[in-house]
Formats: structure tokens, sequence, C-alpha cells
């Protein structure tokens, strides 16, 4: 996902309304998320599918590496060199 540009990206819900199919192809062309703004605060982000889709997936990648830390901790995991050891005794 590239960097949010401030200048671009940050916008009042009411000018959101009045122009969403230009923004909906802003964020589509750009790859950025749109920040949308209500009283001065944000409320809202709308993100290209294919972004938000490939943000998923990197916070599944990280959930399984924060879950397979935390078992290694507990003693449940495997060292590396155990592991090698035991895949090549199944690949002879």
């Amino acid at each position: 996902m590239s960097r949010i540009r401030l200048d671009q990206d940050i916008q009042p819900l009411s000018e959101f309304r009045a122009g969403v199919t230009s923004f909906i192809r802003q964020i589509n062309e750009t790859h950025r998320p749109l920040v949308i703004t209500q009283r001065g605060k944000g409320v809202a982000v709308v993100l290209d599918v294919s972004e938000y889709e490939a943000m998923q997936e990197k916070i599944e990648i990280l959930e399984e590496i924060q879950k397979a830390e935390s078992e290694f901790a507990s003693g449940l995991g495997v060292s590396n060199e155990d592991a090698r050891t035991q895949i090549l005794k199944r690949l002879s």
C-alpha cells in the first residue's frame, strides 16, 4: 500500500459524498487509502479491495508467526536443527 498523501487522501465526508465516483477511481488508480473525516476527525478509511486483501494476508502471517513464537517459548517448538534432521530422515 502506498503512503497517504495528506493533501489528496484526507477528505471531509461532505466532499466524499459529493464526489464518491471520482474518489473511488482515485483509490483504485493510486492504491492509496482515503481517510474520511467528520467534524475534523477521522471516521473511516476506504481501501482498494486488492490492498485490503493484501493487508489481511499480512496480518494472518504475522498472527501465525506470533503463535509459533509463543509455542516455541512454551517449549512446544522444535529447533531448526532438529526440524532439519527430521525432514532429511523422512526424505531418505
